[in-house]
């Protein structure tokens, strides 16, 4: 089944004047992550607002990405939902829809056991086809629902096809608890950027990166230092991302990447989705200012 490698990237929503999916705008940023040797797209992850669509926006923005790809790279769909039932209806629609495998975060508000998650997992992956991959996703700063090691190789043992992890809180103990996870055959991707070159090192996959919308051409050179085995390359390429992550972090990093998305021509406004805080035009200033300072597009300097 395949696994992902290297940088996925969640890409953001575009909305247009009237708070409708801007399709256009979602075409335009797919045809520029394929065109920027990223490795996969991962459409209504986190950085997508996916809590803020609503079940047939969602799909809409999968069948977009997925036909606009048109198979070039891989396109994993984040169909974790509010209840269990969206879960399955986005999960068993993104097959439908000709995506390459799942994401799916974890409930989200009210707290689970392990137990909990166990159950809400297996339904999730029985309800695919045995051999389509689908990855858990941890994410318990946002969440409060975390997922153990244990819970992972219960799921990974029952159902064959949850084949990994995206784990997005910076706990390296755990992520490379993960690794064992499957006698050692589980996929782990790492959510926080700054540990790309760091879990890569130990046996991780890769990185899911909304940051990497904006540098990609960083994100590509570090992983072919990765895959080289060239780590003090990878290890220049990775505080030198460090460094403009922390700026586009600053403050509402959804908000800034769709500023600068918009300001590269990609898409056309920077709307968010209400309650979802926009920047004021001077935070978008300061912003521009900081990345050009930077020189964000030189890869090294």
């Amino acid at each position: 089944m395949k696994k992902l490698y290297g940088t996925a990237v969640p890409i953001v929503t575009p909305f247009d004047d009237e708070g409708n999916v801007d399709v256009p705008s979602l075409e335009s940023l797919t045809e520029y992550i394929v065109g920027s040797g990223l490795q996969c797209l991962y459409p209504c992850g986190t950085t997508g607002e996916m809590c803020l669509l609503t079940q047939e926006e969602r799909k809409l923005v999968v069948e977009t990405v997925v036909k606009k790809t048109a198979g070039r790279i891989p396109v994993f769909a984040q169909v974790g939902a509010m209840t269990l039932k969206d879960t399955v209806e986005l999960a068993r629609h993104a097959v439908e829809a000709g995506c390459d495998g799942v994401g799916v975060v974890t409930p989200i508000y009210f707290k689970l056991s392990d137990r909990g998650l166990i159950d809400y997992y297996t339904t999730v992956a029985r309800s695919l086809p045995e051999d389509f991959p689908m990855y858990l996703y941890g994410i318990p700063q946002n969440a409060v629902n975390d997922i153990s090691v244990q819970v992972a190789e219960e799921v990974a043992k029952a159902c064959k096809n949850v084949v990994g992890i995206k784990y997005s809180y910076p706990n390296m103990t755990r992520l490379q608890k993960f690794m064992l996870v499957n006698d050692e055959q589980f996929s782990v991707l790492v959510g926080p950027d700054h540990l790309f070159q760091a879990v890569t090192a130990v046996g991780g996959d890769g990185v899911v990166s909304g940051n990497a919308m904006i540098i990609p051409e960083h994100y590509v050179k570090l992983w072919e230092a990765l895959r080289k085995g060239d780590q003090m390359l990878a290890l220049r390429l990775q505080r030198r991302t460090n460094v403009l992550n922390g700026i586009l972090c600053e403050k509402n990093n959804i908000s800034a990447y769709k500023v600068l998305l918009r300001e590269m021509g990609i898409i056309r406004t920077a709307n968010m989705r209400a309650p979802m805080e926009e920047m004021t035009p001077e935070e978008e200033q300061k912003l521009l200012d900081d990345m050009n300072r930077a020189d964000y597009r030189r890869v090294l300097i």
